[in-house]
């Protein structure tokens, strides 16, 4: 999870917290019956950086089949080690691989999964919207994403129009799933604690995207120029991909932000643009 400026601090089960895997281990017992909570019993579960076993083991002892993907090679051996001792080793499969270049196919073939699947983490601050565009590349292999995440990327994640947290995130993923933000989660949840809040997200893939896969490409670049510089009007932030004319002939007013439009309206200027 976040990084903290003391990481040594964070001693947990033996294991000392690593600043460059973002670890920030869960240890509020509360936080985690929240999140079993949120998460269907008995359905087979990949999680994102088990870390110490909060979720872990208690999602293979009410029945969950686990398979973790962990890249710290010392956690995974502390982890081992406390799943046999919890009785609970034969549920849990550890994979050691960077999570940012999972494969989901490559995954159910070697585990015998089969999606659509549901993933949990507590996602490390400095990954974490880089791990959920991963996962939303690969969106048509999960059912849902439960996932622990810094409290501002959450409320970008989920924003909506004209939030002041609406931007280039938000829509992007909105493109391809329904974010819910379910919960707070204060610093002193965790050991050691970071330095921000913290937010549980449900996100849930749609079963087709809002915008066709042909058209994403230019859709994201658009999206990309409309946010570049917020308080600036679409007139002056597109002025390198099409004129104000262009814009007006949409049917969207040119003197709007970026933050006023929905999903349709980026698509219809998207249009107007060249296939990149």
């Amino acid at each position: 999870m976040a990084s903290s400026s003391h990481p040594t601090k964070g001693i947990q089960d033996g294991h000392r917290a690593r600043k460059r895997f973002g670890q920030n281990f869960l240890v509020d017992h509360g936080v985690i019956d929240r999140i079993l909570g949120a998460v269907p019993p008995g359905a087979d579960i990949v999680e994102i950086g088990p870390g110490l076993g909060a979720l872990t083991v208690p999602l293979a002892r009410r029945g969950n089949r686990v398979v973790a993907i962990e890249l710290d090679r010392d956690v995974i051996r502390h982890l081992r080690v406390k799943l046999d001792a919890e009785g609970v080793g034969r549920q849990v499969e550890l994979v050691g691989q960077d999570a940012l270049r999972l494969d989901l196919d490559t995954l159910c073939r070697d585990q015998g999964l089969a999606p659509p699947l549901t993933l949990v983490g507590n996602l490390p601050y400095n990954i974490a919207t880089a791990l959920i565009s991963r996962f939303l590349q690969q969106a048509d292999r999960i059912e849902q994403m439960v996932f622990m995440v810094q409290r501002e990327v959450g409320n970008r994640l989920a924003a909506a129009p004209n939030d002041s947290a609406y931007g280039r995130l938000s829509v992007l993923t909105a493109m391809h799933a329904e974010v819910e933000h379910l919960f707070d989660v204060p610093p002193e949840s965790f050991n050691p604690p970071p330095k921000v809040d913290s937010s549980v997200i449900r996100i849930t893939p749609r079963l087709e995207p809002l915008v066709p896969p042909d058209e994403q490409a230019r859709f994201e670049r658009l999206v990309t120029a409309a946010f570049a510089q917020r308080r600036k009007t679409l007139r002056n932030n597109l002025k390198p991909l099409m004129s104000a004319s262009t814009i007006e002939a949409s049917g969207i007013d040119p003197s709007l932000r970026a933050q006023a439009l929905d999903i349709p309206d980026f698509l219809a200027l998207a249009r107007r643009l060249d296939p990149a």
